[in-house]
């Protein structure tokens, strides 16, 4: 569970990670009130939304061929680790 939330918040902060890598790059400190303005901060979030979106369905479509998940068990007194069949 906490792998798909981190997966989706990480996707949607990289339009905001990769605007401040660009000031930085223009040699402008990126924490600056005025870069941040609201129409920035609104294309910014919504990019983020897009992307978010964008990678969770991509995600969700790529692991489909994936199988059914069989947890580790015992098998005959023996651990058998979790698989996928």
């Amino acid at each position: 569970m906490w792998r798909a939330i981190v997966e989706t918040a990480l996707l949607f902060l990289t339009p905001f990670v990769a605007y401040a890598i660009f000031h930085l790059l223009q040699r402008r400190w990126p924490f600056v009130r005025e870069l941040w303005h609201g129409r920035i901060v609104s294309l910014l979030t919504i990019a983020g939304l897009l992307v978010a979106i964008v990678g969770v369905v991509t995600m969700g479509l790529t692991r489909l061929n994936q199988g059914a998940y069989v947890p580790a068990h015992v098998e005959n007194g023996k651990l058998t680790p979790g698989r996928f069949e």
